[in-house]
């Protein structure tokens, strides 16, 4: 996923307010084979040091060259890498294929990193690759995808920065335990919110960030993104509606509830009651989860998380 983009820049930050020179490469297209993605970046400073990847270590040679060049005060270029078939495993990929990189100085996108870095939502960075000209713009959802467009003589990358992905979750339950292991997999920060400490005890729930707040006031002390997702799972009102309250107002991009229809209903009566529109409410993912005919706990957590998923990937919502 192009989550992992804040890292770099905070580096890239870091480097420029020390006084040094910084060129920065970024995939801008592949075809067939490639070890990294459209939008993976590297930063390479005038020291020798670097950060990020843009390949398995098969190209990365000719980018530092060219990023020495460029932090110089040259103009960025598209490197071209073209694998046959049969030059493929010499290089690290298991076929033949395209890698395409842009390399440019970061003096262009160096008065929009701070607005980058503080943003909520997805990050939308269109490169003009002749003369590294960019503007910033922010998206709605995680579902668009970073590209290359040539018109003309006109080569302009468009580069969709995601914002980090991480799962709250309210109720220290069984079906969590689950959701947890699952998201781990994933790659993906957790949260675990319950006051009930008989539930949220570090035995249950080890190596996660486990608050024991009430969840209104927790998710108040918390960041929430485009990149965050928030679930409730314990059926009891005094915590699940709090929190709601809290994230129907946020930049969350998948809130879901457990429960049944005839719960949900009662739910959204007393949200209704509390202000909310229709149209807030309908955000509310309930009964959580695709309809898998799921019955345990890890079953129903399965549920959960590929809905979570495909409203990550594909930005659809009730």
């Amino acid at each position: 996923m192009s989550a992992d983009w804040k890292p770099i820049w905070e580096k890239v930050k870091q480097w420029h307010e020390a006084g040094r020179k910084v060129a920065l490469a970024t995939v801008v297209d592949t075809w067939g084979s490639s070890p990294r993605p459209t939008g993976s970046m590297m930063i390479v400073d005038d020291q020798g040091a670097m950060e990020g990847s843009v390949s398995g270590g098969c190209i990365e040679g000719a980018v530092i060259q060219a990023a020495r060049e460029v932090m110089d005060g040259g103009k960025p270029h598209i490197l071209d890498f073209s694998v046959s078939n049969d030059q493929a495993w010499e290089v690290g990929l298991s076929c033949g294929g395209r890698v395409r990189v842009l390399v440019e100085s970061i003096a262009e996108k160096r008065p929009l990193i701070d607005k980058m870095l503080r943003a909520t939502g997805p990050v939308i960075l269109k490169t003009d690759c002749t003369t590294g000209q960019t503007t910033l713009e922010y998206g709605q959802n995680n579902s668009e995808k970073s590209k290359l467009t040539e018109v003309g003589d006109q080569i302009i990358f468009t580069q969709i920065l995601e914002q980090p992905l991480d799962l709250i979750i309210i109720g220290a339950v069984h079906i969590t335990q689950a959701m947890v292991k699952i998201a781990q997999s994933l790659d993906i920060a957790v949260t675990v919110i319950d006051p009930r400490t008989a539930f949220a005890s570090k035995i249950r729930f080890p190596d996660i960030d486990l608050c024991t707040d009430w969840p209104d006031e927790a998710l108040d002390a918390r960041q929430i993104t485009s990149g965050t997702a928030v679930v409730t799972l314990t059926h009891d009102p005094k915590l699940d509606d709090p929190a709601l309250e809290i994230v129907l107002k946020s930049d969350a991009f998948y809130i879901a509830s457990l429960g049944s229809r005839k719960t949900h209903a009662a739910r959204v009566g007393r949200l209704t009651d509390r202000g909310f529109t229709a149209e807030q409410i309908a955000r509310i993912h309930a009964p959580a989860g695709l309809d898998i005919g799921a019955k345990t706990p890890a079953e129903i957590a399965l549920s959960v998380m590929a809905e979570m998923m495909s409203v990550y990937r594909n930005g659809h919502n009730r």
